[in-house]
């Protein structure tokens, strides 16, 4: 709206007319809002919550300190979605395509943990909505945004190329002169980091039947990118500031990405291909960081709110839309290797239980307890089960800081990925 206005005034002697121009001021503006909006109204949100008496169901497992948890106010994630949709909506160009997408992914996964939330709060349990409906309002976001990106002329890219120069012998980075309407995707450990998805369907003689195969490639990897990272984030949020905090850090990890992507000097000096309007996602990368910031603020150990599925399946859909936007979604392996983690410490417990019960009749445990950061907390002596490093317990404060910092590991090796070849 601001973004609007101030682009009325453009033409005119209005002082200060042309900031918002500036993708540097909007975000830190946005960033600035969001936590500034987070930290004040974050407090009256959770005083609501509680005389309202929507308070967190906790279940004994054992855990030091679990149970003094028990009434503290949940579905704190709308702190986390207004934080995000009122900077947005203020300074952010509400015509161009990303932004666009990027708030109704917010919306959309936002409604669906609210949803869940709700019916935990309403039923008293800790089932909520059932699984097949998540999947599919993951799957329904990510044909929205993978069809969109096929079918909008406005998501287009310039692919990055070296050129020899034959004389000196010196490499130049251009981009080509012309938008592309083409599924290509940043890739590590390759020359110029691109990948075609159309290259999988390259067996399909005619060229037109082969770049729609390929689109449809990508819109499948889309949906499972989505389904994957919020169902990685939403199983991450198990201890207080752990999911915040390490969204936080990949978040500016995606800023970075995203500034550098749509800057066409930038892209062309680190040889990344150039995506003309996803500047603007820097925009909402600043609305979003300075939402989990300023929610950590109520959300550090010990909690005084909980985001509930309302926040932490929103967390991971933005995560893997963003990723997706920016076309660096085969980054996300490295760059989100916590909450992949934290899915693959599930699927291997439940299934290292079944095989072992149906053999033996007595079923065995790889991990004390998931997901993993659950492991950490539980201690080794006598444990039934493979791995019962560590013998002690590990305080639940310092198990947050620990990931927070391999958080910041993995975003700086994702970005040193891109200069290996």
């Amino acid at each position: 709206m601001l973004y609007a206005l101030f682009r009325h005034f453009s033409e005119s002697d209005f002082p200060g007319r042309h900031l918002m121009d500036y993708i540097t001021f909007r975000s830190g503006i946005s960033l600035a809002l969001a936590m500034l909006f987070a930290l004040v109204f974050g407090r009256m949100i959770i005083d609501r919550l509680q005389r309202r008496q929507i308070g967190e169901t906790v279940r004994n497992l054992g855990l030091e300190g679990q149970m003094k948890k028990t009434g503290t106010p949940t579905m704190g994630g709308i702190i986390i979605i207004l934080s995000i949709l009122i900077p947005c909506l203020l300074m952010g160009n509400l015509s161009n395509v990303y932004m666009i997408l990027m708030l109704v992914a917010t919306i959309w996964m936002g409604s669906i943990g609210f949803l869940d939330d709700y019916r935990k709060l309403k039923y008293h349990n800790k089932e909520g909505l059932k699984g097949k409906y998540k999947i599919t309002g993951q799957v329904g976001l990510g044909l929205i945004v993978g069809i969109t990106m096929w079918l909008s002329p406005d998501v287009v890219m310039r692919q990055n190329m070296e050129i020899v120069n034959q004389s000196s012998q010196e490499v130049e980075i251009v981009h080509q002169p012309t938008e592309q309407k083409t599924p290509q995707t940043t890739i590590p450990f390759v020359k110029n980091h691109n990948f075609n998805y159309e290259w999988l369907t390259s067996w399909v003689g005619d060229k037109h039947t082969q770049e729609t195969l390929g689109w449809i490639v990508f819109v499948f990897v889309v949906i499972f990118v989505v389904t994957a990272v919020s169902n990685g984030a939403n199983l991450t949020d198990g201890l207080d500031g752990l999911c915040a905090g390490t969204s936080a850090i990949i978040g500016v990890a995606l800023a970075i990405m995203a500034y550098l992507g749509g800057n066409v000097i930038y892209s062309g000096y680190l040889n990344i291909m150039y995506i003309p309007g996803s500047e603007e996602l820097v925009v909402f990368a600043g609305a979003f960081i300075g939402a989990l910031i300023g929610f950590l603020w109520y959300n550090a150990f010990p909690a005084q709110v909980f985001m509930g599925d309302t926040g932490s399946l929103t967390i991971g859909g933005i995560l893997a839309v963003f990723a997706i936007l920016i076309r660096k979604e085969l980054l996300i392996p490295l760059l989100c290797l916590i909450f992949f983690i934290e899915d693959i410490s599930v699927m291997l417990q439940v299934g290292w239980f079944k095989y072992t019960k149906r053999r033996s009749g007595t079923g065995q445990r790889i991990f004390k307890m998931t997901p993993i950061h659950h492991h950490f907390q539980k201690a080794g002596e006598g444990a039934d089960c493979l791995i019962r490093f560590p013998r002690n317990p590990i305080p639940e404060s310092k198990i947050v800081v620990r990931f927070w910092i391999v958080g910041i590991l993995l975003a700086a090796l994702t970005f040193v990925t891109l200069k290996i070849r």
